[in-house]
């Protein structure tokens, strides 16, 4: 996949006109965190009880990694993530210079208590562990775990889970990859645990872990534009029998969870999620599944 800092921004530019074409913010409906329908005015800036007033504050990692941002700039509107909050903030009647971005590590967007973001995005997958902590949106992007590895590796040429077994693997702390590794493959060895995918990479370099778990994007990313010598080995299936989703995190109990949760939605029936996922991810096809 070409690196997101070679993409043209002009392109970007036009998927997002279009999404704050496609239904004005005064058009967005939602149904709320408690259920009821949300007004179409309820949802309009005035009517947001957002943590500054007139401005939507949105929170991600620090650093954060292509393909969902470019160059650890959040405010840049390029990579998908980055796009998608700016396409939301839209949909919700914010324009750019009306959004804030907020650094937050991964662990403290998911914890318990009062959020310094009006909502976060940082691949966060919805779970119902985390529902007890946070809200979430409607979904924005559907995950598959995918598995990395050097070259030299001695699973590179993995076929099936069961070729991971005696393997060491490693992925950040706190996520669904993690997670994939004791739920899916179930190594005989203990897995390494990062405090973020940095960490994890230069772990994967030295070879101190046979292999990597990350989402397929970051995978293919990390193949094609990070480490020369390291090869995509598989995804793997599922933890459980629904799909591992993308969603945005809220504050519990938070009343923008509706309007959010509608701004995707009306993204998702319009096309413009889609339209990103081309333009950001066009790239995360085909690796192989291992069963």
């Amino acid at each position: 996949m070409r690196p997101a800092t070679l993409l043209l921004a002009a392109g970007l530019s036009a998927v997002l006109a279009t999404a704050a074409g496609c239904a004005p913010a005064d058009d967005t409906t939602a149904a709320p965190a408690s259920g009821g329908p949300t007004s179409a005015g309820a949802c309009a800036p005035a009517q947001l009880k957002t943590v500054a007033a007139g401005k939507l504050t949105i929170g991600t990692d620090d650093p954060v990694y292509p393909p969902w941002f470019a160059d650890n700039k959040p405010e840049s509107g390029q990579g998908f993530e980055s796009a998608v909050a700016y396409a939301v903030a839209q949909k919700l009647g914010y324009a750019k210079d009306q959004v804030a971005w907020t650094r937050v590590t991964f662990n403290n967007a998911i914890a318990p208590g009062r959020k310094t973001f009006d909502f976060d995005i940082n691949e966060f997958s919805i779970t119902d562990e985390r529902k007890q902590a946070v809200d979430f949106s409607s979904p924005y992007y559907d995950v598959t775990q995918t598995v990395i590895a050097l070259k030299s590796s001695k699973i590179a040429g993995a076929k099936t889970i069961a070729d991971l077994k005696g393997a060491k693997l490693g992925a950040q702390v706190g996520t669904t990859s993690y997670r994939s590794i004791t739920e899916v493959v179930k190594p005989t060895g203990q897995p390494s645990v990062y405090n973020n995918n940095d960490d994890a990479k230069k772990a994967l370099q030295n070879g101190q872990i046979d292999g990597l778990v990350v989402d397929l994007p970051t995978a293919f990313y990390i193949t094609s534009a990070e480490i020369d010598n390291a090869v995509i080995v598989g995804q793997l299936p599922q933890v459980s029998g629904t799909p591992e989703q993308f969603g945005l995190v809220l504050d519990k109990g938070s009343p923008l969870t509706g309007c959010v949760s509608g701004a995707v939605d009306a993204l998702r029936s319009d096309g413009t999620l889609k339209k990103l996922q081309q333009q950001w991810l066009s790239a995360t096809q085909g690796a192989p599944a291992l069963s």
